[in-house]
C-alpha cells in the first residue's frame, strides 16, 4: 500500500503549476501527487508532462475533457487513489492559497494521532486569512456558520477545501453513497458524511492566502448550490441510515 497521495485539480494553473508541484516534492515526508486537468488551453498539462519526467513514480497526471467541476475533479483524484491504494489522501489547491507545508500537519493528524479526515482550518483559532477583501472573509465566515447551523457540522470551517482522508473514509462514502454536488457544496457534503459515517474528524489551524498568480475560479453560482444544497443535503440525511 502507497502512503499519500495529493490531488490537484487544475484549469489555466500555467502560471502555478511547476512552483506548486516543485514545492510539495522537496517536503521532507514524501508526497506523490496527481494533477486533474479539465483541458486547460494555457499549457498546463504540458508542463505537468515535462515535469512527470523529473519527478518519475511520483507526479502524475489525468486528462480530462472540458471544465467538469472541482467536486468531479476531486471524485475522479480520489478514485484513481483508491485503486492504488493509497493511505492517505489530500485535497490542494494549485494556486498556493494552501501552503505545502502544511500537508505535514495533515499528515501527522491522521496517521500520528488517529483521525480519519484532517482538514486545514481557517477558523479554528479566529480568522487566519490573507489578501481577501474584507466582505469575502465575512461571506466565508458566515457561510460556514450557516453550514454549522443547518447541518449540526462539529466544524468551524466547514467549506474548508484542504483537508487529508484516510483510505477507508473515501471508500466509505465512494462505495455506500452518492456524492451529489460539484463546486463549493461539495466539500461541505464529504464533511458531513464523512461526519454522519462516524469517522473522527480534526481542524489543524492553518494560514489561508489568497492567490498571486492566476486567476480565481470563484462565482456566486458556487455560492448559491452551497447556500441550497446545504438544506437538501440535512432534509435526506433524515430519510437514510450511514452503516459503514
Amino acid at each position: 500500500m502507497k502512503e499519500n497521495l495529493v490531488i490537484t485539480p487544475t484549469y489555466n494553473e500555467i502560471e502555478n503549476v511547476e512552483l506548486i508541484i516543485r514545492a510539495v516534492m522537496s517536503l521532507d515526508t514524501q508526497f506523490d501527487m496527481l494533477i486533474v486537468d479539465d483541458g486547460s488551453p494555457d499549457g498546463t498539462g504540458a508542463k505537468v508532462k515535462e515535469l512527470m519526467n523529473k519527478f518519475p513514480n511520483r507526479l502524475f497526471l489525468e486528462e480530462r475533457e472540458g471544465k467538469n467541476g472541482l467536486g468531479t475533479a476531486y471524485l475522479h483524484g480520489f478514485r484513481w487513489a483508491i485503486d492504488r491504494e493509497y493511505q492517505f489522501v489530500y485535497e490542494m489547491d494549485a494556486d498556493f492559497s494552501h501552503n505545502p507545508n502544511d500537508l505535514e500537519k495533515l499528515y501527522k493528524a491522521c496517521k500520528e494521532e488517529g483521525n480519519d479526515m484532517a482538514i486545514g482550518s481557517r477558523y479554528k483559532s479566529g480568522v487566519n486569512v490573507v489578501n481577501w477583501p474584507m466582505g469575502r472573509v465575512l461571506m466565508s465566515y458566515f457561510a460556514s456558520k450557516y453550514v454549522q447551523f443547518i447541518t449540526g457540522l462539529p466544524i468551524k470551517d466547514t467549506t474548508a477545501g484542504f483537508k487529508c482522508y484516510t483510505n477507508k473514509v473515501l471508500q466509505t462514502i465512494l462505495n455506500k453513497d452518492k456524492i451529489h454536488f460539484v463546486g463549493y457544496a461539495f466539500q461541505i457534503e464529504m464533511k458531513f458524511k464523512t461526519w454522519m459515517y462516524g469517522y473522527k474528524i480534526k481542524e489543524v489551524p492553518i494560514v489561508f492566502t489568497d492567490r498571486t498568480r492566476g486567476t480565481s475560479k470563484m462565482s456566486s453560482s458556487i455560492f448559491k448550490e452551497a447556500f441550497f444544497g446545504v438544506i437538501s443535503l440535512k432534509i435526506r440525511s433524515y430519510f437514510r441510515k450511514f452503516e459503514r
